[in-house]
């Protein structure tokens, strides 16, 4: 019996838009943070555990991959913490009302989506080049 009801479309239809990319990252950066708190779970209790334990993740932070994570990590943070903001202010309703739900442009949250992502990854690179120099000891 041929069934008269259409199939739902297949996600390949669909345009990846700035509002999937945060979905998909919020859940992405939700497991780098997870990872993070196990690095830090680390770091103290090599610090309780003496010199020796201290070293060995003093040295895992120290290599390309350690460097990599506590990069990634300090990303995850800031992309969090703009993606948390621009969430309060559409639960509250910024830009959904009918002046702004214009079906001839993109909506507001779509630009506004792109400059979380580009907050996040400009105050990832400000934390690190104050990292770099402080630890170079350019700056008192």
């Amino acid at each position: 019996m041929a069934h008269a009801r259409p199939l739902s479309p297949h996600l390949g239809i669909y345009r990846w838009r700035v509002n999937m990319w945060q979905s998909t990252l919020h859940r992405v950066t939700g497991l780098f943070l997870c990872l993070g708190a196990l690095l830090v779970t680390w770091g103290l209790i090599a610090a309780a555990s003496g010199e020796a334990a201290w070293n060995v993740f003093a040295g895992f932070c120290g290599s390309w991959i350690g460097i990599l994570l506590l990069i990634l990590w300090t990303w995850s943070l800031w992309f969090h913490l703009c993606n948390g903001i621009q969430h309060l202010f559409r639960d509250a309703g910024r830009g959904f009302d009918a002046a702004q739900r214009d079906h001839a442009r993109p909506p507001d949250y779509f630009a506004t989506g792109w400059i979380v992502i580009a907050a996040s990854v400009v105050l990832t690179i400000l934390v690190w080049v104050v990292l770099i120099v402080r630890a170079s000891g350019a700056a008192a």
